[in-house]
């Protein structure tokens, strides 16, 4: 699940690399699921499944949520984290994958099983340099 999709980054790009996955994309403003729901018909997009709804409305269960920017771990446990299957497929454990920029030592603090990847490491580009890939599981 793409949580706080907006204008579909980065489930659409996720959606063309994994033909076989199915990404669901959430966002309660109308506007941005239109333009993904756009882009999934012109590119044939046929594994996005678009949610013009806010997450703690959602019925459904799925390995990951990924995030850009949408909120604090804490409130996005708060608003998703019954949404994420308990049913392990991965040898990845299920849970979130969240981009994050700045110091994350007091948001992170009480979560103490994520894992922070500095994305500086892998891309040169300025903007990168603060961010930072956090894989948090649910078990």
């Amino acid at each position: 699940m793409d949580l706080g999709s907006g204008g579909g980054f980065p489930g659409v790009p996720l959606a063309i690399m994994f033909p076989k996955v199915n990404f669901h994309l959430v966002d309660s403003i109308g506007k941005k699921i239109k333009v993904i729901n756009a882009v999934k018909e012109e590119l044939s997009l046929n594994n996005i499944i678009t949610h013009h709804e806010r997450v703690e409305n959602l019925e459904i269960k799925v390995d990951f949520i990924v995030s850009r920017a949408v909120a604090p771990m804490e409130t996005l446990i708060n608003w998703s984290g019954d949404k994420i299957s308990t049913q392990h497929n991965h040898h990845l454990r299920n849970g979130f994958l969240c981009l994050k920029g700045g110091n994350l030592k007091e948001e992170l603090f009480a979560f103490k099983k994520a894992t922070i990847i500095p994305l500086r490491e892998y891309f040169v580009e300025s903007f990168f340099e603060t961010k930072k890939l956090v894989f948090y599981p649910m078990d």
